[in-house]
């Protein structure tokens, strides 16, 4: 008994799905063309054969390990066969389960026929071996709104699989889940200007990029909201752009103005996301600038920070994450914008990204684009897995932080801690690159003069305006007058450890940590109650935190000095601090 489904690829072909079939794997061949890695088949039921199959993508690991070889027994969880190009059947294997090792085999089973119903229409009228009424309700049953039933267009037509599209097809309607959606972009060059939106699609057999542009983001944008289901035709296809591209897939998608999309209701088999992750002790192998899907714990969470962009001036908003996995590595995982000042790491939850950007950024340190998408607390076996081990000792465990190499991080007393000593000693700050480390420091003296300074009132310029003497400020950057202005804080303060002190800069939001006071607030006790604007100064003094500080040797005037600037500070947080006091003990007396 071969113990193989016979006669199921003829039942397949001709539209049934019958559940959980049993079939041969007699030979793979990988397809040519692109970076993209894809498996054609030669499949056996032990009456037919047929190579008009190919394994989903998300397979590919299990060719790589051997798991899945020639002439290995394999039964198909889930598959869908698909009509493509002159009316041929192409069917995809998505999910399987090897029962029998090629080992375990040792060859091919039976003496198959070829089948092709194109060149043997006579086979198309072969008798299903399904002759039971329990068979049949078992065929029937797999049919309505589950991947067993093959998917049809609003038309009538044929669904064709996203991993299937290539720029050589005219018509094709595939049916796919807007997993992510970018917020609306606008460009002006020398050509002209315009705007777009791109989102990325997903369906049982892959993903693919779309991109809309001009008339197209007017009659798309709001119509189409991610995690729905929507049948999309009519869209030219080309070579994707994988500086822009994250997605597994060698093409990418244009609308225009033939591009029809139509909402579609029924569609609960379509996946919701799809990832490829990648473990934390991998990372240290990788290329820098390298697009990857990670999970993990949020371990910690920095608070809310602001940056200027040097390319466009703007004020950005940003959190520090520390994620763990179950390889015992921990990472920073920077978040941007509303998604930074609206996430909540206090629950510890586990975090899922898709294309988040590696970078060798002191050490190893990974960034939310705008490509990007996060998922909190997922529900997928990788996620309560992990929340698992973090739960039942993950927690406690002992971690080595891949974005702790050149310093970087938080505030906190795991990033790079150093002494004011050693930092001298060791010449941070000397070399091409900007250096970062932490320390524990007492503020000493803040120097009150030029601490404030009346700022641009507009969204994320910040640049001094000048009083013109009528009511009226001017901002040179922005080439406009305005009735009011911002208090900015830029403060000169000393700050001394049990080894030196070090005079540093302070800006803004860290400045406002000092001094437990707005900037807002303290201009106004400048103007109205010079006697508290003193008092404020004053406590401020010998008051311990964290600090984290960016050296750098800068030249002005022909005249080079090291500048130190205080990247995020926090309140000493004293159990912190003694566990980095309890461990390098350990480390001295080699207990660890």
């Amino acid at each position: 008994m071969s113990g193989l489904s016979n006669g199921v690829i003829v039942d397949i072909t001709n539209g049934a799905h019958p559940e959980d079939p049993i079939v041969q794997i007699l030979s793979m061949k990988r397809m040519p063309n692109g970076a993209q890695e894809r498996f054609r088949i030669l499949l056996s039921d032990g009456k037919w054969s047929s190579s008009f199959a190919m394994l989903a993508t998300q397979l590919n690991s299990k060719v790589a390990s051997g798991e899945i070889a020639n002439n290995c027994v394999i039964k198909m969880n889930r598959y869908v066969c698909n009509t493509v190009q002159n009316n041929k059947k192409v069917l995809i294997i998505l999910d399987l389960t090897v029962v029998r090792t090629a080992e375990e085999v040792g060859g091919k089973i039976g003496e198959p026929v070829v089948f092709d119903p194109n060149k043997n229409p006579q086979q198309e009228a072969a008798p299903a071996p399904r002759t039971t009424p329990l068979a049949a309700q078992t065929a029937q049953r797999n049919v309505p709104n589950t991947s067993a039933s093959p998917a049809r267009t609003p038309a009538g037509g044929n669904v064709h699989p996203i991993s299937l599209l290539t720029p050589y097809q005219n018509k094709w309607t595939i049916r796919a889940r807007v997993t992510h959606k970018s917020d609306l972009r606008t460009w002006s060059n020398s050509r002209g200007e315009g705007k777009l939106f791109s989102m990325d699609l997903l369906d049982e057999s892959g993903e693919i990029r779309a991109t809309a542009f001009n008339e197209q983001v007017d009659k798309f944008m709001d119509m189409i909201e991610v995690n729905k289901v929507y049948f999309i035709s009519g869209c030219t296809l080309k070579t994707a752009n994988k500086q822009y591209s994250t997605l597994n897939n060698d093409y990418e998608m244009t609308f225009n103005k033939m591009t029809e999309v139509t909402p579609c209701h029924e569609a609960s088999d379509i996946p919701t996301m799809q990832f490829n992750f990648v473990p934390l002790d991998q990372l240290e192998s990788l290329e820098k600038d390298t697009i990857i899907d990670v999970i993990g714990v949020c371990k910690e969470a920095m608070d809310v920070t602001s940056i200027t962009s040097k390319a466009s001036g703007k004020e950005l908003r940003k959190r520090d994450v520390q994620v763990v996995d179950d390889t015992n590595r921990e990472v920073r995982l920077t978040l941007w914008g509303r998604q930074a000042e609206n996430f909540d790491g206090s629950q510890q939850p586990v975090l899922a990204v898709k294309g988040a950007k590696l970078s060798d950024f002191n050490g190893r340190s990974l960034s939310l684009m705008s490509s990007s998408t996060l998922q909190i607390n997922p529900d997928i076996r990788e996620a309560h897995k992990l929340k698992g081990w973090f739960d039942n000792g993950g927690n406690t465990a002992e971690t080595v932080n891949l974005s702790n190499q050149r310093g970087g991080g938080s505030a906190g007393m795991g990033s790079n801690f150093k002494t004011f000593g050693e930092a001298k000693l060791e010449n941070l700050g000397s070399g091409d690159q900007a250096d970062y480390y932490t320390t524990k420091a007492s503020v000493v003296l803040i120097r009150k003069e030029n601490c404030l300074y009346s700022a641009c009132p507009s969204d994320g310029c910040n640049k001094k305006v000048v009083d013109m003497n009528n009511g009226l400020y001017r901002c040179e950057k922005c080439n406009r007058e305005y009735d009011s202005f911002n208090w900015r804080l830029m403060l000169s303060a000393n700050l001394a450890d049990i080894s030196d002190n070090q005079w540093v800069t302070v800006f803004q939001d860290q400045a406002e940590m000092l001094l437990g006071t707005t900037s807002s607030e303290l201009g106004f006790m400048r103007e109205n109650n010079p006697d508290n604007f003193q008092n404020i100064f004053t406590e401020a003094a010998f008051k311990n935190f964290s600090f984290k500080l960016r050296v750098k040797m800068e030249t002005y005037n022909d005249e080079s000095r090291l500048k130190t600037t205080v990247v995020a500070c926090s309140p000493l947080e004293p159990r912190e601090y003694n566990r980095r006091l309890i461990s390098e003990i350990k480390q001295m007396s080699g207990q660890s």
